[in-house]
């Protein structure tokens, strides 16, 4: 068995197994168990809850019922003292007299706190009790709320509204109002519109019952309506406020018992809750999940106990199996560090065949290459320098420079005016683009400085050669390396044409062949020898090529044979690869072909 199965297999054996089956078995038991018996015991809570509330509600609307079935409502209704237009004519007596008969229908029910109506013909408003600091809404103004409608569409039924609801009709104390429609006994007709308002400690008397739940559980209850507006809180201190604000909002719908495990106020917590019978308010209870954490202790014995047992048999194995390999990797970082400081001569001693010494082999192979390719990037970058000396040296030569300028003094003292300036504009095309940073331009200046170079060579060697470029114009703004096209034009100049008894020719070609661009630049002069074709083969073996150069660079005539082709080969295949560079086919008296391939790109794309 390999190492790495043995890893394995103990591993999980010892420790991933029994960590997983024991965390799955304890949560879902542990926290099902307290979340299934909490539920159960909340919902108990949260209907007995319910039941008690409506029973509240339910004895103010029995006693509201007996109140607007009797002559009494309708007498107060139809009573002058509350139809005059003069509210100071109003007889103070009989008004007293009506509100006294009228709290004697009301049974003087301990918890109503305010009551008063609303005479649907005129307008006026009938107060039964006082009520300090408020002031009843306006007829007109109730007409236009939204719970105007909501209270005649129930018919005389009574319709609750909770604290902060409307607290333009009802007020800003923390008080429910009972609001129904006053009917005529005999016509049924809708007559007027009673509001009765509870105390608050009818509701409070109903939790101060369950109190016992607080101590067990540190249990808040709320009481909210359909907008999540908390019409009651247990504690006191969110009254008002929107449910959203401090909970996720998952508190759910519908007339069914729910509860869920979810972030109140921030705290993970335990929300239960269950919709009132008649109206749209739902009853929640709210129980942090650390109070009942108190539980899971015992459970949490037995996970320690085993946990445990299961480091101490993974301790024994750390023990017994990983201390070789402890030993190798340290051993293996050891060198590595070393390596790290530039020790690429040590080598990791590969002893047995298992995975460290498949890891200790690796490693051993990546020092060794990683030697040879900083040996390769070290030779390619002194190739790079030279080839950097070569583009200096092959940009503008000074005895070209010279005999430019001695040409255009000759010029002028014949006063060629004409030729002068054509000779003169040419070199300065010439010297810009020579003197340009980039290191790459488009093929079109690339042409214009070697028709710059041509032109200036043709008048100093009057009758030696002619010039043909041959460059379609969709290829025009392909990029070249600047100072391409001039050395290998020169070396014809130079070198093809030395000892020719004719007027030779020279022949330049820009062509596409799919993703590359041929160039082509032909002369009929004299030709080369096999020597001299030898010192150009740049693709040779990386030694060899060493070799030649050094024997090469012993040469030091500044304008010796072939260094401006030598350049051109160079910097291509450093900056583009062994796949472009230069090909030179030639024979003695046979004249020389030299093809150029470059990468096919422009502006905006990248080099393939």
């Amino acid at each position: 068995m390999s190492l790495r199965v043995k890893l394995f297999t103990a591993f999980f054996a010892f420790i991933i197994v029994p960590l997983v089956l024991l965390g799955i078995l304890a949560y879902y038991f542990v926290a099902d168990t307290i979340e299934k018996k909490y539920s159960q015991q909340a919902e108990i809570t949260l209907r007995a809850l319910g039941q008690n509330i409506d029973f509240v509600f339910r004895e103010m609307d029995k006693a509201t019922d007996s109140t607007i079935a009797s002559t009494a409502v309708q007498d107060v209704l139809s009573s002058p003292v509350y139809s005059s237009e003069d509210v100071d004519a109003i007889k103070y007596l009989e008004l007293n007299e009506t509100q006294r008969n009228f709290r004697e229908l009301l049974v003087n029910h301990p918890s109503v706190s305010y009551a008063f109506m609303y005479n649907l013909d005129n307008g006026r408003i009938v107060r039964i009790y006082s009520k300090e600091s408020f002031s009843a809404l306006p007829f007109e103004e109730f007409r236009q709320q939204p719970i105007y409608e909501a209270v005649v569409e129930r018919g005389g039924l009574p319709k609750w509204v909770g604290p902060y609801e409307h607290p333009q009709l009802t007020g800003y104390e923390p008080v429910f109002t009972q609001i129904r429609v006053v009917k005529d006994i005999g016509t049924l007709r809708n007559e007027g519109m009673l509001l009765v308002q509870i105390k608050n400690s009818a509701i409070e008397g109903v939790f101060r019952y369950f109190s016992f739940n607080e101590d067990v559980y540190d249990t808040r209850y709320y009481l909210v309506n359909a907008d999540g507006l908390v019409l009651y809180d247990s504690s006191g201190a969110r009254n008002g406020s929107t449910l959203a604000a401090f909970a996720d909002g998952r508190q759910g719908g519908g007339s069914a018992y729910r509860s869920d495990r979810l972030d109140f106020e921030d705290v993970d917590s335990v929300v239960s809750s269950i919709r009132l019978k008649d109206e749209d308010w739902r009853l929640l209870s709210v129980t942090p999940w650390k109070s009942l954490s108190s539980e899971i202790t015992m459970y949490l014995r037995w996970i320690a106990c085993i946990m445990a047992v299961s480091l101490v048999s993974a301790l024994l194995f750390l023990a017994v199996f990983i201390n070789r390999i402890a030993k190798t990797i340290v051993r293996i970082v050891r060198f590595m560090r070393f390596v790290e400081r530039g020790d690429l001569a040590l080598r990791v001693d590969e002893d047995g065949d298992d995975e460290l010494a498949l890891l200790s082999r690796g490693l051993n192979s990546l020092i060794a290459r990683v030697n040879e390719l900083l040996g390769r990037v070290k030779r390619e970058q002194e190739r790079k320098t030279k080839a950097e000396m070569r583009v200096l040296q092959a940009q503008i030569k000074p005895h070209f420079l010279f005999n430019t300028l001695e040409s255009i003094n000759a010029l002028a003292v014949q006063n060629e005016g004409r030729k002068v300036s054509q000779m003169v504009l040419r070199l300065a095309n010439m010297l810009r683009i020579s003197f340009q940073d980039s290191e790459e331009i488009p093929i079109r200046r690339e042409i214009e400085h070697l028709k710059s170079y041509l032109d200036i060579q043709r008048y100093r060697f009057a009758d030696r050669f002619e010039y043909d470029i041959e460059a379609p114009e969709e290829l025009m703004e392909y990029f070249i390396q600047k100072l391409t096209l001039q050395p290998l034009v020169e070396n014809c100049i130079q070198h093809a044409f030395d000892g020719l008894d004719r007027e030779g020719r020279i022949r330049v070609a820009i062509a596409a062949e799919n993703d590359r661009i041929a160039i082509t630049v032909e002369d009929d002069g004299v030709g080369m020898t096999n020597e001299t074709l030898a010192r150009f083969a740049y693709m040779a073996a990386e030694e060899a090529e060493a070799a030649a150069a050094s024997t090469e660079d012993r040469v030091l005539n500044p304008e010796r044979r072939g260094l401006g082709l030598r350049s051109v080969a160079d910097r291509i295949r450093i900056q583009y690869g062994r796949r472009y560079g230069l090909f030179i086919c030639s024979g003695v008296g046979q004249g020389a072909v030299i093809k150029c391939y470059i990468p096919k790109y422009g502006p905006g794309e990248g080099r393939a």
